[in-house]
């Protein structure tokens, strides 16, 4: 360890105790799941009770669970967009308490064409950061040495614009990185100004630059393992840039980094490491490759996404990180953070029962006149659910349509995985195809063929029988045949793994399922115009694995499947948008190009 390691350890030793004891009090309050939910809704409701919203629904007499329900029903963002509307004017008393300050709008996409804003308050923040340090502390603990040694982190920029009022837009965990202490600061890497470069090329080497002139990086972490792989595929084709750059003390001209944050960076770039840089030039000669795993050699974790559809990009992150733990980071969204894992290579954590109060609809009742809705302490084991948040920044029985299953308790409180979002679930027949189980089939056959398709997406088509497609682009198949034998084993998967899939394909009501070639440059002109015409960030994106829509193929093939008509209609229509390998559109013209086949 080098003298600023030892330096960061000593001077953090009474923050890392206070986390600590923050831990401790986490852990108690598991044990009670029912009462610590009931005191959460006491405040969440006193924190905000004059406001016009609450006072106008009753909100400032709740006096238990039963009566919260009874004054205010369950909600999607299109109910609270009214009120969000004033608060981008700076009409804040509209939907917050006058001691509840709005710090930003976290953006995100919704299920129609506009972005949702959603409100960051500084109790949320509170809220948000403390997961993040219990979730910290317990990954530190189990990874001995991080504490000691630097993260780099992908985060995006948290003011990318400002509303009429006056309130910064753009993601949350680029206000968090830029609201940490100084001494935090210090064990990253990649300080947040980078995530204020707004090409995304330009970030994402920017970022390269500074990490990998780093020997001692134990941590790396961002949302979706797709930015990952994409990270590691840049530092291999750069790699003569890259160590040029640390050699010489400079930042490429080559990338468009603006003035002002060049100048900010300052010493980071400037200092010359040729040490360093003949490090790496011998580690390429020797291995022929330019790997995370070897050019960080005390790397300990990669915290990133496992669940639902990033589970998808785990093996070929695998490739680039061979033999590194992951932890995953937990289910958490611009709306709140659910869940904290304590354990490597598992998606599901224990639900955050001191933040947000959480209410469950099992996922049969979903969408019936009068679900059943559940609070945490009554959910069972193995069941599925829809969560619900009533939060610090004004959405109340909000309904994210995230669906979860329930895999044990830790005391009293559940232990969830993330299984999908409920929008990602396609039925042409009744089948009630979900994002998960495709996730799992062409994963598991893909796996099977020694193939390494970077993304694919399936998608429900009218024919006679109507049937599914599967996309994948064209360099990612050797053959058609290959296609063809792909589409035949996943189909095979499918109906093994959906009892309603294979009653309907046996019964001649679905097709089988049909491989489609797309041309090279596809999804990344798909993430390119879903994060600009939907809002989100670079981070957050996460490729559509399964998209509900009859005519997403052709639309896709058209170039313009981020601007879905069907992506109006009701839940179990909608298409989430996730994390962008930040690369460039490409506007190939595809319809000529397209091959497909059935069986």
């Amino acid at each position: 360890m080098d003298i600023a390691g030892w330096l960061r350890a000593a001077a953090g030793a009474i923050p890392r105790l206070c986390v600590g004891q923050q831990v401790r009090r986490f852990l108690r309050a598991t044990a009670d799941c029912r009462g610590q939910q009931r005191e959460v809704l006491r405040r969440l409701m006193a924190l905000n009770a004059d406001s016009r919203f609450s006072l106008e629904h009753g909100l400032d007499r709740v006096r238990d669970a039963a009566d919260f329900r009874r004054r205010l029903g369950v909600n999607d963002y299109e109910f609270f967009r009214p009120w969000i509307e004033q608060l981008k004017e700076g009409d804040f008393q509209s939907l917050l308490g006058s001691r509840n300050r709005l710090l930003m709008f976290s953006l995100t996409s919704g299920t129609t064409s506009q972005s949702k804003f959603i409100p960051i308050t500084r109790q949320f923040l509170d809220d948000y950061r403390r997961g993040w340090q219990v979730w910290g502390l317990r990954t530190f603990d189990d990874h001995w040495g991080i504490f000691t040694r630097k993260i780099a982190q992908i985060t995006s920029d948290y003011d990318r614009f400002r509303t009429p009022g006056g309130t910064p837009c753009g993601n949350i965990s680029g206000l968090a990185a830029t609201m940490q202490r100084p001494i935090v600061q210090t064990m990253y890497n990649v300080p947040a100004v980078v995530s204020r470069i707004p090409d995304s090329e330009a970030k994402y080497y920017t970022a390269l630059r500074l990490a990998i002139a780093d020997v001692h990086t134990a941590m790396v972490t961002t949302a979706n393992p797709s930015t990952l792989i994409h990270l590691a595929r840049m530092a291999e084709e750069v790699s003569d840039l890259l160590i040029r750059d640390i050699a010489d003390g400079t930042l490429s001209s080559e990338y468009h980094v603006p003035t002002e944050i060049r100048r900010r960076l300052g010493w980071r770039t400037r200092r010359r490491n040729r040490r360093r840089a003949r490090w790496l030039e011998d580690l390429r000669q020797r291995t022929g490759r330019f790997y995370p795993s070897d050019y960080w050699p005390e790397l300990r974790v990669v915290a990133v996404w496992t669940g639902g559809s990033a589970a998808a990009y785990l093996p070929g992150m695998r490739q680039y990180y061979d033999g590194i733990p992951i932890r995953d980071h937990g289910l958490s969204a611009s709306e709140g953070r659910m869940t904290i894992p304590f354990v490597d290579e598992r998606p599901e954590g224990v639900l955050d029962v001191t933040t947000h109060y959480f209410e469950f609809i099992p996922e049969e009742a979903y969408g019936t006149p009068s679900p059943t809705v559940l609070e945490a302490h009554e959910l069972e084991e193995g069941s599925c659910y829809y969560i619900l948040l009533t939060t610090a920044s004004g959405l109340y029985r909000y309904d994210i349509c995230d669906v979860v299953r329930c895999t044990g308790f830790c005391g009293t409180t559940p232990v969830l995985e993330f299984l999908h979002k409920g929008s990602h679930i396609a039925n042409l027949t009744g089948e009630k195809i979900a994002e998960s189980q495709v996730v799992a089939a062409v994963c598991q056959c893909a796996e099977r063929m020694h193939l390494r398709l970077r993304h694919f997406t399936v998608s429900p088509a009218w024919s006679d029988p109507p049937r599914y497609q599967l996309l994948v682009e064209e360099l990612d198949l050797h053959s058609p045949r290959e296609g063809r034998r792909l589409a035949q084993t996943v189909d095979r998967r499918l109906q093994e793994l959906n009892c309603e899939y294979r009653e309907k394909r046996t019964s001649g009501r679905l097709g089988g399922l049909e491989w489609l070639s797309v041309p090279a440059g596809t999804w990344k002109r798909l993430a390119a115009d879903r994060v600009q015409s939907l809002g989100g960030s670079l981070e957050q994106y996460k490729h559509p694995c399964l998209v509900p829509e009859i005519d997403f193929a052709a639309r896709l093939l058209a170039g313009g499947a981020s601007r879905s008509p069907g992506a109006e209609a009701a839940a179990g229509r909608g298409v989430e948008a996730p994390e962008t390998t930040g690369a460039r559109a490409d506007r190939t013209p595809a319809l000529a190009n397209v091959q497909s086949t059935r069986h």
